[in-house]
């Protein structure tokens, strides 16, 4: 099929997730912020301040699971990888860089945890802080599945990871955009904290 196997689809969908759960994470990050009374954004075009961000960031969230399940399906299809079912519920035993797909492992079951819990008919049974604890939760699954993305070896060759590889260099983009971002929303935070002191 003109060349591209299912490993080579698998890393597609594993970059597209990538993208997706990063621009996830600033949207939760805005959210959790007084961002709709700052000046920057009131002078936004009225078709973009005027946009529901709530929806936009449940569409990547939905999103973000789907080609991370893609990604694993195509894993599997790929026989020549030696993945199993098994090895996605228990990654200590992957046939390839275990510790790293441990990392992706964990970052999809907390991302399963986060979008369970933010159904409304489960959200009505939490209180707003036992919510927001596990929805913290999604700062953790992104810096797991970006670690992941880096160090994984895209050929599952345990070759070393080649940082100025393309495939890389998109992953290390979207961690740098996240720290970049977790830093401004943690000193956000902070500076609020004074405030209300």
């Amino acid at each position: 099929m003109f060349g591209i196997s299912y490993l080579d689809i698998s890393g597609s969908m594993g970059l597209v997730a990538c993208g997706s759960l990063t621009i996830n994470s600033i949207l939760g990050m805005f959210l959790g912020t007084q961002f709709k009374n700052t000046n920057y954004w009131k002078q936004l075009p009225r078709f973009i301040n005027k946009y529901p961000i709530i929806d936009l960031h449940n569409l990547t969230a939905y999103t973000s699971i789907g080609f991370v399940c893609l990604h694993i399906i195509f894993l599997l299809l790929h026989q020549e990888s030696g993945f199993t079912l098994f090895h996605i519920l228990n990654p200590l035993n992957a046939p390839k860089q275990p510790s790293i797909v441990l990392l992706g492992v964990l970052s999809f079951y907390s991302l399963i945890v986060v979008l369970i819990t933010s159904q409304k008919l489960i959200r009505k049974q939490l209180s707003f802080r036992v919510w927001k604890n596990i929805h913290l939760i999604a700062y953790a699954t992104s810096f797991l599945f970006l670690i992941h993305g880096v160090l994984m070896d895209p050929l599952l060759k345990d070759r070393p990871t080649d940082w100025l590889d393309a495939e890389k260099f998109f992953t290390e983009g979207c961690a740098i955009i996240f720290i970049i971002a977790v830093f401004l929303r943690l000193r956000y935070h902070l500076n609020n904290k004074k405030i209300y002191k």
